[in-house]
């Protein structure tokens, strides 16, 4: 980012809300790690559980991808960022309660899922309120950069926020890092305030959601099979290392997103500039060979390595098969189109978790990874035929 670029006053909130975009989403990274530990651990269930714990979340936020665009859309993005960190608080401090319940692991899992489903409601009117407003402050043209810079703050908060939950899980215990993660959303319900917001399109014509999802779905399928190796990693790869007695489980997460959040500063104008397939088609490469990588790994360096190979490749998937969808849409409808093109990959994140757990009681953790390996390979065969 150049300095004349910051001191355009649009690129300057832009960046204001992005900064407040990586805060907040702490809350969603601080747990990922944190859950499975704590199902498996505190109260003694099984993988397939543990994957429920976190993909649960990511389910729910598919119930409010079409509501949160259509909120943006109609009332502004700046009131679905607004509810969303209201949602994520309430889905942290309802996490936190679940904590208190060690006594009783089924009635604890049940309040946990509860949270878990109001941090996912919580993300899919934050995800897609954010990218309206970023795409509404700095215009269409540049998209592919707004999307890379929204993603550079989730998965920078992810990069940091793993580690940081696993030390507050170790020194606080599964309460302290649930406080922890409500306090963090309403720090950025604070910043949004004082922030200039974008103008709504109340009264424009709309054809139906599933209308719009029919223009979108390739694109949206691609980002469906990338996420699945995310997936796998934010689900397993915690517990993957803690099976193999292997140290710095935590450095998964830092590794995954120091790849991710490095792709995007570095090359986030590559979709801007070049198109998004030919973007994707590298990218989705680069993601099955790092999770490959991870299914065959003898130690902890050769995993740690396929956990960044991953986050290299996953980097620009998204934003370059989100500017396609940008550009196929009307202005008024660009908060719909991303809720419903958001909405694969929640699949993917929502799916994985329980699917790949009862594949792992069954195979082992190192299956899981294969899994993502083939998913990504299907992606790459699909950019390639589009």
């Amino acid at each position: 980012m150049t300095y004349r670029s910051i001191r355009d006053p649009a690129q300057a909130r832009l960046l204001g809300l992005v900064v407040v975009l990586f805060v907040s989403y702490l809350c969603v990274a601080i747990p990922m790690p944190v859950v499975p530990v704590y199902v498996t651990g505190r109260l003694g269930l099984g993988n397939a559980w543990a994957g429920l714990g976190v993909g649960i979340a990511f389910l729910s936020t598919i119930v409010m991808r079409g509501y949160a665009g259509h909120l943006s859309d109609r009332r502004g993005a700046k009131a679905a960022v607004g509810r969303g960190l209201a949602f994520y608080a309430g889905g942290a401090l309802v996490s936190l309660v679940a904590g208190l319940l060690t006594q009783a692991p089924l009635t604890g899992f049940v309040v946990l899922v509860a949270g878990r489903l109001l941090l996912g409601l919580g993300e899919s009117l934050v995800g897609v309120g954010v990218i309206a407003w970023g795409i509404g402050l700095v215009g269409s043209a540049r998209s592919g950069t707004v999307l890379a810079l929204v993603g550079a703050a989730i998965y920078g908060a992810l990069a940091v926020g793993g580690p940081i939950g696993l030390v507050l899980f170790d020194r606080l215990g599964f309460v302290g890092a649930m406080a922890v993660s409500t306090l963090l959303p309403c720090l950025g319900l604070l910043a949004i305030l004082a922030m200039t917001g974008v103008a709504p399109h109340p009264h424009a014509e709309r054809p139906s959601f599933l209308s719009v999802m029919g223009r979108i779905w390739g694109y949206g399928l691609i980002v469906c099979l990338q996420g699945i190796g995310f997936a796998a990693i934010g689900s397993f790869f915690v517990l993957y290392f803690l099976h193999r007695h292997w140290s710095h489980a935590g450095l998964g997460f830092m590794a995954f997103g120091g790849g991710f959040v490095l792709v995007r500063l570095l090359f986030g104008h590559l979709p801007d500039r070049f198109g998004g397939l030919p973007v994707a088609i590298g990218s989705l490469a680069i993601e099955a060979l790092g999770q490959f990588l991870i299914w065959g790994a003898h130690g902890p360096i050769l995993a740690l390595a396929g956990a960044c190979l991953t986050g290299l490749g996953c980097s620009m998937i998204f934003p370059a098969m989100g500017r396609e969808v940008v550009h196929l849409v009307q202005p008024h409808l660009r908060g719909t189109a991303m809720g419903g093109f958001t909405a694969f990959q929640d699949l993917a994140y929502g799916l994985t978790g329980p699917l790949a757990g009862l594949f792992a009681d069954r195979a082992g953790y190192s299956g899981v990874f294969l899994i993502g390996g083939i998913a990504a390979a299907a992606g790459f065969l699909i950019a390639q035929a589009r």
